[in-house]
């Protein structure tokens, strides 16, 4: 059975409360630029709205102060079309100067988010949505919630921020102990940097010197094995061992090649084959190695799931035979749980599903509960012994960014942790695992669905022109976009992969919740393959 949508609506005058709506205003104005007040009197008089602004700074402190001692109607008025010029205004700023990350600006169309609640989003009109992309991955125990901003404003009255070049900081120190604690065995030193992309560049110079000033050196590992549609990154290091052409093919030339082996979750996109067996994917794997001997530095992977290939599941045993394999060879193994880390696949972190611990552990996404940018790269004493030295013997890891281990982020990290022990989310986490896959099986039964994958708490859709064959949709119609923009009609937010419709939200959703989600997932993905249905 599928529920009732979300009513979508505009805020109309009566929902704002004037009193607030008037502070609000009045701190906006006084915030703004001269030029940012003209274009706001300028759209103000297009709209026959009368002038809130003119006189002294007095008169106008005075002529808010009677707005919100006279709550009639015609101040509500004056109010909300202020409030709607202002939105208006923003919207004409966002299309001129903000450049947004991986979206066609000819074709973008703004939505302005302006609060969040739990699960939800609340745009610039009021309305809601459910927040169906955990805010692109990283969303852990929902928006506001009231324990990560009390960490966050009590760190803010001790230290906004201090270098962590050289100088600890008491929370960063701490929530280090703590990752150290939770992660897989061995992993014991801490490299603090800004974002996903940025933990896996950490990674690869770290293998790369490591081999350099390991007892005895092997200068001649320099190279890298990836899998084959791997997605680690937009810098270029992590460029090079991506495979997801379509975003990284353009600046291949700027960067390294890796040594790809295929993937084992998914078709190949080039040729349609279907994936390798188990079997057949890690014999590739020591084919590698064999054909490579003594020139690898390390094997990186996201374990169990390849997220931006299109949620490529792999099969199981798949890390662990890698695993076991890269001890075999001697190949440094690096894991990449940016996406996967933190509760998403149903465990802390994905790579103990199988027993595995890797030479370095990835972290970023969840590392602060989606509240602040913070990565973090784990490492052993195997590795970490190779960079000790004196000062003339320059083994110093010469790598680092402003803002690693930011106290800020580390403090709502921390608190993050707290509730995950003292709220119990990973037990919590199988019943809506099971209802996820529930709906999933339902949507896979879709004219349009040809293939349904999920690990843990994030299902893929694969949006398809004939169901029977499997024949895809020419890319230049952009379903799996159009499905995900028609979804916010009913009251969520998506991302596609290509024409894979993802479904990841907050671990803190509930299963009503759950079930709001789908139903928008189905309704977006019917909007968008319906016959007769526009080209966008």
């Amino acid at each position: 059975m599928i529920p009732e949508k979300s009513p979508e609506r505009t805020r109309r005058p009566e929902d704002y409360n004037v009193e607030m709506l008037s502070k609000e205003t009045l701190e906006t104005y006084r915030r703004m630029t001269p030029g940012e007040r003209l274009a706001l009197a300028l759209r103000m008089t297009q709209e026959n709205i009368p002038a809130l602004f003119e006189g002294t700074p007095e008169e106008v402190d005075r002529r808010f102060e009677m707005l919100a001692r006279e709550n009639d109607e015609r101040n509500q008025n004056m109010l909300a079309a202020f409030a709607r010029c202002q939105k208006n205004l923003r919207l004409q700023w966002d299309r001129e100067h903000v450049w947004h990350a991986f979206t066609q600006m000819q074709d973008y169309e703004p939505l302005l988010i302006d609060r969040g609640e739990g699960c939800w989003l609340i745009d610039a009109d009021g309305r809601r949505y459910l927040d169906g992309s955990a805010s692109m991955w990283c969303n852990v125990h929902g928006h506001r919630h009231p324990r990560l901003d009390a960490a966050l404003t009590a760190q803010a009255g001790k230290v906004a921020h201090t270098t962590n070049l050289g100088l600890s900081n008491s929370t960063t120190v701490e929530f280090a102990r703590r990752l150290v604690e939770i992660a897989p065995a061995g992993l014991e030193k801490v490299f603090f940097s800004g974002d996903g992309s940025s933990a896996i560049e950490a990674a690869l110079k770290m293998a790369f010197q490591y081999w350099r000033q390991a007892a005895p050196p092997q200068p001649a590992r320099t190279r890298f094995v990836a899998i084959g549609e791997a997605y680690h990154g937009d810098t270029l290091g992590a460029i090079g061992v991506g495979g997801v052409d379509r975003f990284t093919s353009l600046f291949q030339p700027l960067t390294f090649e890796a040594i790809r082996v295929p993937s084992p979750g998914g078709p190949c996109p080039a040729t349609g084959s279907p994936p390798p067996s188990l079997a057949d994917a890690l014999g590739a794997v020591e084919q590698a190695f064999i054909t490579h001997t003594g020139t690898i530095a390390a094997l990186v992977m996201e374990p169990l799931v390849q997220m931006a290939a299109g949620i490529y599941v792999h099969p199981p045993g798949f890390l662990r035979g890698v695993a076991d394999l890269c001890r075999k060879h001697d190949v440094l193994l690096i894991l990449d749980e940016v996406a996967t880390g933190f509760g998403r696949t149903g465990t802390m972190f994905a790579c103990e599903q199988e027993a595995v611990s890797p030479d370095f552990l990835c972290l970023a996404k969840g590392l602060t509960a989606g509240y602040l940018p913070m990565a973090a790269t784990l490492t052993t004493a195997r590795v970490w012994n190779a960079f000790l030295g004196t000062h003339a013997d320059q083994r110093t890891f010469f790598h680092g960014h402003t803002y690693g281990g930011n106290p800020l982020a580390a403090a709502v990290g921390l608190e993050s942790l707290a509730i995950f022990r003292d709220d119990r989310v990973l037990d919590a986490l199988p019943a809506k695992i099971a209802r996820l896959r529930e709906h999933g099986e339902r949507l896979a039964r879709l004219d349009h669905v040809g293939a349904l994958r999920q690990c843990g708490l994030v299902v893929g859709l694969d949006l398809v022109a004939d169901r029977a064959t499997g024949q895809g949709y020419p890319w230049q119609e952009r379903r799996g976009a159009r499905a995900c923009l028609a979804a916010r009609k009913h009251g969520a937010i998506l991302r596609q992969l290509g024409d894979t419709v993802v479904i990841m939200p907050p671990l803190s959703i509930a299963l009503d919740e759950l079930d709001l989600l789908a139903a928008a997932a189905e309704a977006g993905i019917r909007d968008a393959t319906a016959s007769g249905s526009p080209i966008a």
